[in-house]
């Protein structure tokens, strides 16, 4: 959203609200009262909205916690607990509060819980991807009254609308002095979300009640079970045996199975999501490459961009989508799909030529390829572990001979933090709704002040992509904003810093009678289930 279009939301506010509705339930559906359990694919980390940036946090985070901005299903700004914000001038934004919204312990929501939200990102310590990459550009807050809050930059900002649907409100008096910890035991699980907080049991489930109180259309449930089951083919038992009533990530095996089945509805929808590849481009001496012997060596092939064109030209994604994904994954050579803003369209998906990939790990000196291990989670991607093993055959084949390592997503996480790995898949969704979100947080040099390379695990720097994005993060108009964030793109990609394998599409399945809206964020939300008409 452009800064001249910012001044139309306030009389357009209102009216956007009603897209709340396509947030909730009809009121058919909130007469129907019944307990709802969704089989979830990957737990979260920790309980404290504001610890670590992953996708599995925010995922349950956001039925107990809002944010003043959010984002519809198809991953457009609308309005959440702000019902209104205008420019007051290129610097400052104003933001309106909805008036009455309620705690879940029925105090009122204030702009100094805002404030206060607004402000501890940056105090979180020990976080493996940290909030504040969101909240950086807000060098004041100037609270004018119980409901409108001016937030100043330092420069034109026009991410601002787009950085907030990231930073969830908690309250100030229940969060003081908390650990992250702490929230695990319940403490400062206080929000204005649709549901309440009951219990969390560590990899296992967390377990929720509706809010009666709630601003929004209310949900259908009276109570919620979201159970964490990493394995696909437990998750879809549980599908089957009615253990559950929905489920996220249809294993792409059983998809036939699942379109087929009378007793089951099947959703998806495109996801924002790249699965890409990082490697470390930093040391002289990466611990998981070795030559083919296993043996240990004293220079790092993966610091010479060659070297990782080669190894993007040697992965078959169409193989991948055709015979792994099932044809639920798109190819692609760039960070989000058409559907974003900062898509690059020149960024052509590569071809699979492994001898082509072969010429160049020649020319870069590496006639005779070397060893690499490939580290992956495997209990957070759609077949995230078998993208690995595929990846790994292809480049076995051009002769970079290459194992797996596959492991949970909160041990995998925890590690790449410190920068153990030598190369490694993961995946990044573009939660802002736009391609500057990967650019900001995957490949910009490392910066904490900017807010810069928060989970740039692969400690890649390029300067001239980082000036380009600084200059594209303070342009103000959508089209100069959109050519700027395509030139940063092929700065990324033309020189490896990550390679994009493909953009996942999303799945669900529930029992017959109840009805999901499949969202462009992959977020499963028990209050966007509920019983068909």
């Amino acid at each position: 959203m452009s800064l001249r279009h910012v001044k139309k939301a306030v009389g357009k506010a209102v009216g956007m609200a009603l897209l709340t509705g396509a947030l909730g339930f009809g009121l058919a559906a909130q007469a129907q009262a019944a307990d709802l359990k969704i089989a979830m694919s990957s737990p979260p980390t920790s309980m404290d909205p504001h610890f670590y940036n992953l996708f599995s946090n925010i995922n349950v985070s956001e039925h107990v916690f809002e944010s003043l901005i959010k984002l519809d299903p198809d991953s457009k700004v609308v309005p959440g607990l702000a019902e209104s914000w205008k420019l007051v001038n290129n610097l400052t934004w104003e933001f309106k509060l909805r008036r009455g919204v309620k705690w879940h312990d029925g105090t009122e929501l204030t702009t100094e819980d805002v404030a206060w939200s607004l402000d501890r990102p940056a105090t979180i310590v020990n976080s493996p991807g940290k909030f504040d990459v969101y909240t950086k550009a807000i060098i004041n807050k100037k609270i004018i009254d119980k409901y409108t809050i001016q937030l100043t930059t330092n420069q034109p900002y026009p991410l601002m609308l787009n950085d907030l649907t990231s930073v969830f409100m908690v309250q100030k008096k229940a969060t003081q002095g908390l650990s992250s910890d702490d929230f695990a035991q319940g403490k400062g699980m206080i929000g204005t979300g649709p549901f309440k907080f009951v219990s969390y049991a560590r990899d296992d489930r967390v377990e929720l009640v509706r809010n009666p109180d709630y601003w929004g259309a209310k949900p259908a449930w009276d109570k919620v079970t979201l159970r964490f089951i990493p394995n696909p083919a437990t998750r879809l038992a549980a599908l089957l045996s009615g253990d559950v009533q929905a489920i996220e990530n249809v294993p792409t095996p059983d998809l036939p199975k699942v379109r087929n089945d009378p007793k089951l509805s099947f959703f998806s929808k495109i996801s924002h999501r790249v699965i890409y590849l990082y490697f470390d481009v930093k040391r002289d001496k990466s611990p998981f490459v070795t030559t083919k012997e296993g043996q240990p060596m004293d220079k790092n092939p993966l610091k010479d961009a060659r070297v990782r064109i080669a190894i993007s030209t040697a992965i078959n994604r169409q193989g991948i989508k055709d015979r792994l994904m099932e044809g639920l994954s798109e190819p692609t050579n760039n960070l989000v799909p058409p559907t974003l803003f900062g898509h690059n369209p020149q960024l052509k998906t590569l071809k699979y030529d492994p001898e082509a990939a072969k010429k160049m790990l020649a020319d870069a000196g590496y006639p005779n390829g070397f060893g690499l291990t490939l580290h992956t989670p495997n209990n957070r991607y759609v077949n995230d572990e078998k993208i690995a093993q595929t990846i790994a055959q292809n480049l076995t084949r051009i002769g970079i001979n290459t194992k797996v390592e596959g492991m949970p997503m909160a041990t995998y996480s925890s590690k790449a933090i410190k920068r153990e790995w030598s190369f490694g898949l993961v995946g990044w969704g573009a939660q802002t709704g736009e391609v500057s979100s990967p650019l900001r947080a995957l490949v910009a040099c490392e910066d904490a002040k900017k807010g810069f390379g928060t989970t740039n695990w692969g400690e890649y720097c390029n300067p001239k992509m980082d000036a380009v994005l600084e200059k594209a993060l303070a342009t103000v108009d959508d089209t100069e904003r959109s050519k700027l964030l395509q030139e940063a793109t092929a700065i990324v990609v033309l020189d490896g810093g990550i390679i994009p394998v493909h953009h996942q599409v999303t799945t669900w399945a529930t029992q017959k009678g109840i009805t999901y809206v499949p969202r462009t964020d992959e977020r499963t939300y028990a209050h966007l289930f509920k019983p068909a008409q």
